[in-house]
């Protein structure tokens, strides 16, 4: 039950890629009184990025069974990554709808190679501009990657290294790394991408800077989490900015979700609630549907 004794949308989502899930999962449920449960599988999340959720025990072929069975339970099914899943969801649940979301290297430059399973989701969601390409189906939706400002935000007392330039190697141009650190006038400190997720907030908040990704030309989850942690960002092409776009804060992104939920349950959730979040939080996502994906290089890629 919700809200004031009124059934409430459940929605179950599979996999928990870069966190997004938990973070979804965490806020649709405060901001919109939804029941979400995410499930991903303990072997897979050596960082501890399922904040909200649960780790299962369990193999792969465990894994898949178990969700396809529980599935029944829930209203929306909200598939992250694995794209092999939705077929068999949509034969079991024919009327149930299922969403699948991308994050990254899951559909990079393989829509074509994909599309048997894409085919079958009643919406495709992608977290990053770049992956849009001239065989991404009409319907795929931009979704901006959320970060949780629970847990990534400025820590006050946090004395910061003046000029220096936090970066990990992961899809990292060393090189190209320590030209940007030369170019600004900074110290470049460089570590393994192997903290634990719930660590990374007082790791960041203890630089000027951060050096994303050099490969991928878009900013990565924890560039945003950089920005929200204060940071200046230096992105892939050299540029700096600053401050988390609003696109990205989880409020937005769960308003953007659920508009997209309410198109495909036939308007059976109550707009009202979503327009007094509108309200609430002041930013809504209209615009994603009125602007080229294009438009917005450079915002987001789940690391």
């Amino acid at each position: 039950m919700g809200r004031g004794g009124a059934y409430s949308l459940r929605v179950l989502h599979i996999w928990n890629t870069a966190g997004v899930a938990s973070v979804i999962a965490k806020y649709m449920d405060r901001i919109l009184g939804t029941e979400s449960l995410v499930v991903h599988r303990k072997a897979f999340d050596r960082y501890g990025v399922t904040t909200y959720g649960e780790l299962w025990d369990c193999g792969a072929k465990v894994f898949a069974l178990r969700c396809l069975l529980l599935a029944r339970r829930f209203d929306i099914i909200h598939v992250h990554s694995l794209d092999k899943l939705v077929p068999f969801l949509k034969i079991l649940y024919p009327g149930k709808p299922v969403i699948l979301h991308y994050h990254g290297n899951d559909i990079r430059n393989k829509w074509s190679l994909k599309r048997k399973y894409w085919s079958k989701a009643d919406a495709i969601l992608y977290s990053t501009p770049d992956l849009l390409n001239h065989e991404t189906p009409k319907l795929a939706v931009y979704l901006p990657n959320p970060v949780d400002t629970d847990l990534f935000h400025k820590f006050p007392d946090t004395f910061r290294k003046s000029r220096t330039a936090l970066a990990f190697k992961y899809h990292l141009d060393i090189d190209k790394a320590n030209s940007y650190a030369k170019k600004y006038g900074l110290s470049i400190e460089f570590l393994e991408r192997n903290i634990p997720h719930n660590k990374m907030p007082e790791i960041l908040n203890k630089y000027e800077y951060y050096i994303d990704q050099t490969q991928i030309p878009s900013l990565s989850k924890t560039a945003l989490e950089a920005l929200a942690c204060g940071l200046k960002v230096i992105r892939w092409d050299g540029e700096i900015i600053e401050g988390l776009p609003e696109e990205h804060k989880p409020e937005n992104v769960v308003i953007s979700l659920v508009k997209l939920i309410k198109e495909l349950t036939n308007g059976t959730i109550d707009i009202s609630i979503i327009s007094s979040a509108d309200r609430r939080y002041g930013q809504c996502s209209d615009r994603w549907s009125k602007c080229s994906p294009l438009d917005l290089m450079g915002k987001t890629e789940a690391v």
